[in-house]
């Protein structure tokens, strides 16, 4: 793609999230120092033409601090498709899953102990001590500073969440942490999806036909060598699984600290796995975290390019609940996309 190209697109603009009470999940999410911003609504025919679902729809875009990225819109439809994917294994097709940068994952675990034992729906770990960078390098303890993360699972039926705290190092644009906020949160700073395609020709689509910058590929996970991935993935012992990450093209593969968040991580399970396909539970119109959104600049290109590439399913462009040129697709990989002119 041209330098003019690559300006057209950036991070993961939304994490979609349908709901039944809107007020319960504003309140959690001001907890992560989100704040309501735009409110729209959509009739049933217009959502069928953008979404393919059959419903009344009304939308609540929430903001956090100054973020252009790694937003929230909160989905609200008249008549839900279904329950979406609730607590299930993260070892699944279909999966989503949004992370988040705090200072203080311990009052996050506090709350989610406090949830269980109140029998609340849900399901955690333990927040795991995980080395992402620089993992050849032997560090002294009690010498050495401890350069890593600590990353915790928060699973309950309408979020996916994973929390992650760092410790001896920083990304200047990699998270913006509101200090205000009561878990001291930043936006979403990188969404997932779980794929099966040992010959990674779905993965082309992200990087050649939407012109975002392949950062990391290849990174190999397993049982062994992870055990934060191990509980988190539910792997068995031999099992692995392949991370390649799509960014803002305005980040850097080789630069660690220009590397920027809204960041698409693609967890590939080798095809040999049997793993159940749960697409239907994370498309528009199921509760839970089901759509992710690109803003862009050039809608009609945008269409034009992914009409004639290898998508499944692709909508016109039409209005959407907050009056912004939109269109839909499902990727080659099977998950259901929007992008909206910004």
């Amino acid at each position: 793609m041209t330098q003019g190209q690559e300006a057209t697109i950036a991070g993961i603009y939304e994490v979609c999230i349908g709901v039944p009470d809107p007020i319960f999940a504003i309140q959690y999410w001001e907890q992560f120092g989100y704040r309501i911003g735009q409110v729209g609504e959509l009739a049933a025919d217009a959502a069928y033409q953008l979404y393919g679902v059959n419903s009344a729809l009304r939308s609540i875009r929430l903001y956090h601090q100054n973020a252009d990225h790694g937003l929230i819109r909160l989905m609200v439809w008249q008549n839900p498709t279904n329950q979406g994917l609730g607590l299930a294994s993260m070892k699944v097709k279909g999966n989503r899953w949004a992370t988040t940068l705090t200072a203080d994952v311990l009052t996050i675990l506090n709350h989610a102990e406090d949830a269980k034992a109140g029998n609340w729906a849900i399901k955690y770990t333990n927040p795991h001590w995980e080395v992402i960078y620089n993992k050849e390098c032997k560090s002294r303890p009690f010498t050495d500073p401890a350069v890593g993360v600590r990353e915790m699972l928060l699973l309950q039926p309408l979020t996916r969440q994973v929390l992650f705290q760092r410790f001896g190092y920083s990304l200047p644009n990699y998270g913006q942490i509101n200090d205000h906020a009561a878990f001291k949160t930043s936006q979403f700073t990188h969404m997932g999806m779980i794929v099966q395609d040992d010959s990674k020709q779905s993965l082309k689509f992200y990087e050649e036909v939407l012109g975002l910058l392949r950062v990391r590929d290849d990174v190999e996970t397993s049982y062994e060598s992870s055990p934060a991935g191990r509980e988190m993935f539910d792997l068995k012992p031999g099992e692995k699984f392949i991370v390649t990450a799509f960014d803002d093209p305005r980040s850097s593969a080789t630069d660690l600290m220009a590397a920027r968040s809204g960041r698409l991580y693609i967890i590939r399970f080798p095809e040999a796995i049997d793993l159940e396909s749960r697409f239907e539970a994370s498309q528009p119109g199921c509760l839970g975290m089901s759509l992710y959104t690109y803003r862009i600049r050039g809608i009609e290109e945008y269409c034009d390019r992914i009409q004639v590439s290898s998508v499944q399913k692709y909508t016109n462009i039409v209005e959407n609940e907050f009056r912004e040129k939109s269109f839909s697709f499902v990727a080659p990989d099977g998950y259901f996309w929007n992008l909206l002119e910004g």
